[in-house]
């Protein structure tokens, strides 16, 4: 007898989005942010892969799907170091690991209750101190707020 395949094979995708190397335990939070369970399109998810970068890892594979800057800025402050590939005609055509812009607009809810974005109606604006760690001051009352205390809008 043959030798024993111990790989789980997953169909190609043609085209579409792979976001790779998410913190096992934050795989789901990327599902939610996505809105994947709304979702009409093929999608392909792992988790607690094994990653030599990180130990174990979450994927997920989006058919026909290109995700937008908001959405990628958020995956950014759940999981700094993932890597976005975009697939085009079954080739990685783009790749890159997600990055915090210097600002976030409108992504983040401020947790000090007398802000003045969570009394009037206006769009949040948050200034990044550390991307490494994900920390983040309000542009209008100075809240700092650090990753495991971000609400996202």
């Amino acid at each position: 007898m043959g030798e024993l395949k111990k790989e789980l094979k997953v169909a190609a995708l043609e085209n579409g989005t792979v976001i790779d190397h998410i913190p096992s335990d934050k795989l789901f939070k990327v599902v939610e942010i996505l809105k994947l369970s709304d979702m009409d399109k093929s999608i392909t998810i792992g988790n607690n892969l094994i990653s030599k970068r990180i130990g174990k890892k979450g994927i997920i594979k989006i058919a026909d799907t290109f995700i937008e800057e908001e959405e990628i800025n958020k995956i950014a402050i759940i999981a700094p170091k993932a890597k976005i590939n975009i697939i085009r005609n079954y080739e990685v055509t783009e790749k890159h690991e997600v990055e915090l812009p210097d600002e976030l607009h409108g992504i983040i809810k401020c947790n000090n209750p007398k802000c003045i974005t969570n009394n009037e109606p206006m769009q949040t604006v948050f200034y990044i101190q550390d991307k490494d760690s994900v920390r983040v001051k309000c542009k209008y009352c100075e809240q700092v707020i650090n990753r495991e205390d971000i609400k996202l809008t």
